[in-house]
């Protein structure tokens, strides 16, 4: 557009930050003002952003590159490479050709899988340490000599060409805490974007995104996986990010990373109340979501539902069933269809709003109708849109009266559910309070078809009637346990898992928590893990998770969220949402079955993590009209349906029930492509227990 302008040999010195938002930008020249600075400093990023006061969670990493030659056959070619790039995974490495502009050498880059060298972003341009830029350190042989040998037995020709020392060095990579780059607007300084960690072969396509969000306010592609506003404040503290960026190092070039393969670092940082009975329980905490520790299963019930374990699958293969124990979660699973089960939810990110404008600002977010007289005492399950119509969050709202609200989401996109709420009243000059409550209460999951009859023993019975208690209520509820305790809580009657029952919140208080979860063990009710919340309940539900199966680039109708009817209140998204539901859509989520386990090998196969969907006749990844592949989004093994489920996105003229489709899964040999089966399209459930019982 010719509007750039460019300032060579001009260092910033500093920003000019007014009320939380950027002015502009000190340098030795003078002051650029702007109410609009992007910070691109990749490795110097953390310095950058910390001028004003701006946490990034990246570390810089060393990576020794080495290059062997001249090579004689690129002397004079005509072509630009002559040997392929070669990633040589089991040492961590690859080999490159550099090309005729680059001397016609061969590059050698390791990435150190061991004992990464993490440099301080402070740090890189010391001159002890730096070659010919700030950015390259010296490299010595010592340091690398084991992976280098291994790569001179993969590359003979090394051996032949030789190092060139005078060009070999120790680079500098931006590594974050999640593997995932850094882009969107800051939280603490408004104005101030970061577009930080990106790849060279990835930053055409970041910078273009983000410029897209800043211009249109939401990219073409869904950006949570790189939205700065994903972490926590405690996720940006200095001693987090070097502890999750020194283990993330060592996983950028490694053997495969398995989908499920737990934190090392960064760990107990939050516990419920529950969490002392959950470790005697034997309580698999090998899952960690916002700081929340929680168990996958319990090795206690390895016993207790032994009759259960003998009715699900046992999985051989070594891949499939690492981290998770999923022949008790599945047992798990099964007795709380049959009594009832407890969940740890206490990772759920909770926020309250209040004042004047507390309904308004929630109206304008919401796709659901929040206020009114009539919605006290409910639950409103809701999504907010981007203004393109994607769904960006998925979520409950809760009115308590007046003008007071509770926001209950995820503990992957609390933060961000937050910083939208926050950024939106901010912009608008809206009039409300936002307290945060996440660690003021812990939650607790009762379900199954005798949950009622459980809290029932500690609770008035006709107050939590089928007639008084309906589902999608709200009530306060007070719970006499044995001992003489007393313990108030706030229960919602809504079901994530298809039961009957209640999600319970209470204080985050031993005091309260423990007591209460003693008395649920003392009935009889079975402690059950996150595995059988958030896999395979859910997708014997066909439930969706924000991030994973509701993205931005689908739209409310692709992702069957769409709601019966449009309210006449104006919400972000709604003229994209009115013009969405008059047309067909593209695609579909649907739920597809695995037609069989087996297709290759002696061993069934029980997939875990994504893969492609692909079309049985020309094996390739079904593509829709506007672009986007099809993948499998959640996977999960369901014992109440004897059935492996997948869910995606297909092509709306595949997305009918009883296509028949593969889902290719470890292609060994040739044979890893599952004949797969459509079995809902767009809404819908396979299993719904509640609907099919009695409510006692």
């Amino acid at each position: 557009m010719g509007a750039l302008r460019t300032f060579t040999h001009t260092p910033a010195t500093g920003f000019e930050i007014e009320d939380g938002r950027i002015r502009g930008v000190h340098t030795d020249k003078g002051t650029v003002r702007a109410p609009l600075v992007i910070i691109t400093s990749g490795i110097w990023g953390p310095a950058v952003a910390g001028m004003a006061d701006v946490p990034v969670p990246l570390w810089p990493v060393e990576h020794p590159l080495l290059f062997f030659g001249p090579l004689d056959e690129i002397q004079g070619t005509k072509e630009f490479l002559v040997h392929p790039l070669m990633r040589d995974q089991g040492n961590s490495a690859y080999v490159r050709d550099t090309g005729r502009s680059e001397g016609g050498m061969l590059e050698w880059g390791y990435y150190e899988e061991k004992n990464p060298r993490m440099v301080d972003a402070e740090d890189i341009g010391d001159p002890s340490k730096v070659k010919t830029s700030p950015s390259m350190h010296h490299l010595s042989l010592d340091e690398i000599a084991e992976p280098l040998a291994r790569a001179s037995e993969t590359v003979p020709l090394f051996e032949d060409l030789g190092w060139d020392e005078r060009t070999s060095f120790n680079g500098l990579l931006s590594v974050t805490v999640d593997g995932g780059s850094l882009v969107g607007e800051s939280p603490e300084v408004r104005g101030l974007w970061l577009c930080e960690a990106v790849w060279v072969k990835d930053g055409p396509g970041v910078a273009r995104l983000c410029a897209e969000w800043i211009v249109e306010g939401t990219p073409q592609m869904d950006p949570h996986a790189m939205d700065i506003n994903r972490f926590y404040p405690f996720q940006k503290e200095r001693d987090y990010i070097r502890g999750r960026c020194y283990e993330n190092a060592q996983k950028i070039y490694n053997p495969p990373v398995h989908p499920r393969e737990p934190w090392a670092t960064g760990r107990d940082v939050f516990h419920s109340p529950f969490y002392a009975r959950e470790k005697e329980l034997g309580g698999f905490f090998d899952n960690e979501i916002g700081g929340w520790e929680r168990a996958y299963a319990y090795a206690s019930n390895e016993q207790k539902l032994a009759d259960y374990i003998k009715k699900v699958p046992v999985r051989e293969h070594e891949w499939d069933r690492r981290h998770v124990p999923y022949e008790i979660a599945n047992a798990e699973h099964l007795a709380m269809s049959d009594s009832a089960g407890m969940i740890n939810l206490s990772h759920f990110a909770i926020f309250d709003l209040e004042g004047p404008d507390a309904e308004a600002l929630l109206e304008m977010l919401s796709v659901a109708r929040i206020g009114g007289a009539a919605r006290e005492g409910r639950v409103v399950y809701t999504n907010f849109l981007d203004p393109a119509g994607g769904v960006h969050a998925d979520l409950t709202i809760c009115p308590l009266g007046g003008q007071r609200f509770r926001v209950i989401t995820g503990g992957a996109d609390g933060n961000r559910d937050f910083i939208g709420i926050r950024n939106h009243r901010d912009d608008h000059g809206l009039d409300a309070d936002i307290r945060l409550r996440t660690h003021d209460l812990a939650t607790l999951g009762l379900w199954g078809p005798e949950a009622r009859q459980v809290l029932g023993r500690f609770a008035d019975g006709d107050a939590i009637s089928d007639a008084n208690f309906p589902f999608g209520a709200a009530r306060r509820v007070e719970l006499s346990l044995p001992g003489g305790v007393k313990v108030p809580v706030w229960a919602l009657r809504i079901s994530y898992v298809g039961e009957l029952g209640w999600e319970l919140y209470l204080d985050n208080d031993p005091g309260a928590g423990l007591p209460l979860f003693d008395a649920l063990l003392e009935a009889a009710v079975v402690p059950v893990g996150i595995e059988t919340y958030a896999s395979s309940r859910r997708l014997e539900k066909s439930f969706r998770v924000q991030g994973i199966d509701l993205e931005t680039e689908y739209d409310a109708y692709e992702s069957a969220m769409a709601r019966p009817a449009i309210k006449k209140q104006d919400f972000i998204g709604k003229a994209a949402y009115l013009d969405q539901r008059g047309r067909e859509p593209a695609a579909l989520l649907c739920t597809l079955s695995l037609d069989t386990l087996r297709v290759a090998g002696e061993m069934d196969r029980y997939p875990v993590g994504i893969a492609p969907i692909l079309d049985p006749k020309t094996g390739e990844t079904l593509v829709d009209a506007r672009g986007r592949r099809s993948y499998t989004t959640s996977t999960s093994y369901c014992p109440s349906l004897g059935q492996h489920l997948v869910m995606g996105y297909l092509p709306a003229e595949r997305a009918r029930v009883g296509e028949q489709l593969l889902v290719e899964y470890f292609d060994e040999g040739g044979d890893g492509q599952y004949p797969v089966t459509v079995r809902v399209a767009g809404r819908g459930s396979l299993y719904d227990p509640e609907s099919q019982r009695v409510r006692g």
